[in-house]
């Protein structure tokens, strides 16, 4: 399983914009084999699915909630997922994770439980 970093968060005002990184830990051949995806959890929330990319960045997929507003992107000779985060509302402040399988099914629909282990993540607060 390949051991994933974020970065990127901050605090913004609504209607802002950030973009978070995804990179692997260590630089490895396999990272382009797998899907990866975004999820947040916010204070006194489960987990929840925000995003994902195919391997080949081919195919993605998006919660309602953020469909419209954010782009999920990877540079695989950079080993790094993007998550760019615009028009941000309140709502979506959040720890944001990052993590990865080679099932896209597995990315989109798994429980979060399922996962193995899970990053430290990045905070993204947005002020009203």
């Amino acid at each position: 399983q390949v051991q994933l970093v974020e970065s990127g968060g901050g605090l913004v005002q609504a209607g802002a914009s950030l973009r978070l990184s995804c990179a692997a830990a260590e630089y490895t051949r396999t990272f382009s084999s797998y899907c990866v995806g975004w999820f947040r959890q916010a204070p006194g929330k489960e987990r929840e699915f925000v995003a994902a990319i195919s391997w080949s960045g081919g195919s993605t997929y998006y919660a309602d909630s953020v469909e419209g507003r954010f782009t999920i992107s990877r540079d695989n000779a950079k080993n790094t997922v993007y998550l760019q985060m615009n028009s941000l509302k309140p709502e979506d402040t959040a720890v944001y994770y990052c993590n990865a399988d080679f099932d896209m099914t597995v990315v989109v629909t798994a429980p979060t439980a399922d996962f193995g282990s899970w990053g430290q993540g990045t905070q993204v607060t947005v002020s009203s």
